[in-house]
């Protein structure tokens, strides 16, 4: 679910669409006041330090990750970017080639007293870009011939194009060149993990690891070369070192550049942050700690809140949860949309799926307008269908792609033509999905009634653990929510292209790869307008799955706590945390 860019930010044009609403029960908090712990409660369970990986990667450890991670800029409710310049500055020198320059800021320091400086830029770029990979991937998604370094969970089109980094005599700037021009540059955010703590790690210095990221030649697939040792050492630690399931001996693991830094940690309850005492930016927190409790059970955080055990939480949003809210006194109840957009996929690698005709038979059952009644209507009454799989309603192109992607096909039910599509047989469908999210287990529940009218055997795929099996064998088809504000241009790319990063399904289509790489490299806004209409046409026209709708969402807070505002991201809660406030 793609945004179109304006201006420095995530398009907002998509901001008629995203209703805030709050609710307060209670007097006014003194906004003035500082110190004191703030307990919020999030879902998941906490298991690395480094979101950034393949086994890294979930909504959890991003959360924690924000508290502790500075960037060089962050993104607002209204999902514009701000720029964080007491972290760093970044410049655009030159539109052809496109050369863009970021210059860290003289308080951007580690915790460990470690100041952050180009070094760790470059080994963020060796990550990020992919520019060291040689390796050939097969249809099943395994390396069949070279090396990919590092297991990257975003997506590395955008710096692909670039040539090795420029850095600065004072290590202090590093510019990148791009070979061609590159639509999405402003999201790129050249900072990661302490190179000097994965060093150590690795048992490496610095140096060695400087010397191999500006010498080592480009990966070339047609010729693959030999691994360096250097850097397969560092990026095998990349990888997993930084995942643990209590807090690690080694405080290196948890280093942080950001406001807060991780105190303790009690495995499967909370982890505990505190001010930062090395961090000199803008930023700076006004409590003095914050504590996560995980809680996964809605009505369990709205119990939480009410005894006084959390101040805030982002529940799943559900008309039960919104009533109970309502209901409590002294709390301060924030409603709106989400970025977060339900849909289903397909698998590609399935054999179930390999027929177009099983693909569409199936996709024709799905009752998704019963699904928007059932689950996001009673919250929100202006919900309606998504229609589209790259854009979102009510941005530019929306209407435009609608009209014409084929989307229509699925726009109701449609029993009888699945039975002719599938002529007598009877498929086995695996359907994966979260198995502890209501909204999840209600689109499942619908669907199985719905696909065994037309004769497919629907298998209940799912499980506490999906995200985790997202990619693998184990289904046919998964249900769940995607982060639209974090899909920019490269998120065509990173979902939709055969190599892309975040696709999880398989699928590949050489049209719409090709369609990809024009639109990264596009920047002329009807061309790239245009690019994602035939790329959602070519997706439809392929069975691969439907669009369901976007989430409403919903905090609470306690009326002691002053700072927390609403953000349409999944992610919503701590984007500010440097606002927040306790009451004495």
């Amino acid at each position: 679910m793609i945004f179109r860019r304006s201006g420095a930010g995530i398009a907002v044009v998509v901001a008629t669409a995203m209703v805030l609403a709050a609710c307060t029960v209670g007097g006014d908090v003194d906004s003035d006041t500082n110190g004191g712990v703030i307990t919020v409660a999030e879902l998941g369970t906490f298991s690395s330090f480094n979101p950034h990986s393949v086994s890294g990667n979930s909504e959890i450890n991003s959360t924690v990750a924000k508290y502790t991670r500075s960037s060089f800029f962050y993104l607002d409710d209204r999902l514009e970017l701000v720029p964080d310049t007491s972290f760093g500055t970044v410049e655009k020198v030159s539109d052809s080639p496109l050369t863009v320059t970021y210059t860290l800021a003289e308080t951007a320091m580690w915790s460990d007293g470690t100041p952050v400086t180009a070094d760790d830029m470059l080994f963020a770029w060796a990550i990020q870009s992919g520019f060291f990979d040689d390796a050939v991937v097969n249809d099943n998604g395994r390396v069949s011939s070279g090396t990919a370094y590092f297991d990257y969970a975003g997506d590395s089109a955008g710096l692909s194009l670039t040539d090795r980094p420029v850095i600065s005599d004072d290590n202090r700037s590093m510019t990148l060149i791009y070979r061609t021009p590159y639509a999405g540059w402003q999201h790129v955010n050249p900072i990661d993990a302490p190179l000097h703590v994965v060093a150590r790690h690795a048992n490496v210095t610095v140096a060695d690891v400087i010397s191999v990221l500006t010498t080592l030649p480009r990966g070339v697939q047609a010729k693959p070369a030999e691994p360096s040792e250097e850097l397969k050492a560092i990026a095998d630690f990349w990888n997993t070192g930084f995942d643990a399931n209590q807090l690690p001996s080694d405080a290196g693991l948890y280093v942080s550049s950001g406001g807060m830094v991780v105190d303790s940690w009690e495995p499967g309850h909370s982890v505990t942050l505190v001010k930062n005492p090395e961090y000199l930016g803008d930023l700076e927190p006004k409590v003095d700690k914050i504590v996560i409790r995980f809680i996964d059970d809605s009505s369990e955080q709205v119990t939480a809140l009410r005894n006084g055990e959390v101040d805030v939480i982002s529940p799943q949003s559900s008309v039960s949860v919104v009533s109970a809210l309502a209901s409590l006194e002294n709390v301060t109840m924030l409603t709106g949309n989400q970025l977060d957009y339900d849909h289903l996929d397909l698998s590609f690698n399935a054999a179930v799926f390999k027929s177009a005709s099983v693909r569409q038979a199936f996709l024709l059952t799905i009752p998704r307008q019963q699904i928007l009644d059932e689950i996001a209507a009673p919250q929100d009454p202006s919900a309606r269908l998504d229609n589209s799989l790259v854009f979102v309603p009510d941005s530019a192109g929306y209407d435009k792609s609608t009209a014409t992607n084929g989307s229509d096909t699925y726009a109701t039910v449609d029993i009888e033509r699945a039975k002719e599509l599938l002529d007598g047989a009877t498929p086995e469908v695996r359907i994966l999905y979260n198995s502890k999210n209501p909204r999840r287990v209600e689109a499942f529940q619908a669907i199985k009634a719905s696909a065994e009218k037309a004769g497919f055997t629907i298998e209940d795929a799912g499980a506490e653990n999906w995200g985790a099996l997202l990619g693998g064998t184990s289904y046919d088809a998964a249900i769940f929510g995607q982060d639209a504000s974090e899909l920019d241009f490269d998120g065509i790319a990173s979902v939709f292209g055969s190599k892309g990063g975040k696709n999880y399904n398989a699928y590949s289509n050489s049209k719409v790869d090709a369609l990809v790489k024009s639109l990264l490299s596009d920047v002329d806004a009807n061309a790239q307008e245009s690019a994602m209409i035939q790329i959602d046409t070519l997706l439809f026209g392929d069975g691969y799955g439907v669009p369901l709708y976007f989430a409403p969402g919903v905090v609470a807070h306690s009326n002691t706590v002053s700072g927390v505002e609403y953000s349409p991201t999944p992610r919503g809660t701590g984007w500010n945390y440097w606002l927040w406030s306790k009451k004495k």
